[in-house]
């Protein structure tokens, strides 16, 4: 006697539903990096008195999510728009030329110009008022580790990705390069953020490690506006703008009134802003608000 098809088909068809939406966002991607990042953090821990789930953790899950997906689409979108036009000023010779080399050479180019990119529009971003307002919700990480490097507004990582990868995508470099990129930013990220001990030595000139990035989010003077380049603090020593004291920072975070919760984050440059009009709107013709 056959067996109905219509039970087993709506079952697969449940399962593959849901396959797709964990892949939208990225919930094998989150269990596989706690997998290596909790434990690493235990081990090796930079404070051993935070708790594993501290203040607004959830509130970075969100981040985690929410932000892969949009920032993909605000990505993709921003790059199809310029590259086309950033590429007419590119000579053919030199597209010609970059492809030509090996993957491996490539790849230390990218990082290079990617980087160098990452940097100036990171330092843009702690220049301009209007900049500041999204970068903020970032420097609002009290407790760093692994899960807070997700905690940045989508139109703040929108940009500076673009600034790294625009660059590189008119200048002709291989996909191969370019993921090999990626794969480093990406890993890199969640180690400077993490709450880790991990050391590289004599290199730390040469890679940025927890120890150069953890005070660049020091709420202390000193290191106000320091360590801007993501993967190579070279760039932070040409800017003059690199600092490594040989301790810890005492404390994180900023002084800016960041609202706590992630709807009250995406908005908050916005209102920010509408705040600061709204004086200028309202005073009479001619008049200067105090």
């Amino acid at each position: 006697m056959a067996v109905p098809a219509g039970p087993v088909k709506g079952r697969e068809t449940f399962c593959s539903n849901n396959c797709r939406m964990l892949d939208l966002f990225d919930v094998k991607a989150l269990l596989i990096v706690a997998l290596i990042f909790i434990p690493l953090e235990m081990i090796l821990p930079l404070r051993g008195g935070q708790k594993l789930l501290r203040k607004h953790w959830l509130n970075d899950v969100i981040y985690f999510f929410l932000n892969g997906l949009v920032v993909k689409i605000g990505l993709a979108a921003l790059v199809v728009l310029a590259v086309g036009a950033i590429r007419v000023l590119v000579p053919h010779a030199v597209t010609v030329a970059v492809q030509s080399q090996a993957v491996w050479l490539q790849a230390v180019e990218v990082l290079l110009v990617a980087d160098t990119g990452f940097y100036f529009a990171h330092r843009t971003f702690h220049k301009i008022p209007f900049l500041w307002k999204f970068h903020s919700v970032h420097h609002s990480i009290e407790e760093m580790d692994w899960l807070a490097a997700h905690r940045v507004h989508p139109l703040d990582q929108i940009l500076t990705k673009a600034a790294s990868y625009l660059p590189v995508f008119a200048l002709g470099f291989s996909s191969t390069a370019i993921l090999i990129f990626a794969l480093i930013y990406k890993w890199q990220s969640l180690v400077i953020h993490s709450n880790s001990r991990i050391g590289l030595g004599p290199l730390q000139w040469l890679f940025a490690s927890p120890h150069f990035h953890h005070w660049h989010h020091a709420n202390e003077p000193a290191a106000l506006d320091k360590n801007f380049a993501g993967q190579l603090p070279l760039l932070d020593l040409i800017g003059g703008t690199f600092f490594l004291p040989g301790h810890m920072p005492a404390q994180y975070g900023t002084h800016d009134p960041v609202p706590a919760l992630y709807p009250d984050q995406m908005a908050y440059p916005f209102r920010t802003m509408i705040a600061q009009r709204l004086p200028a709107l309202a005073a009479p013709s001619g008049d200067v608000p105090a």
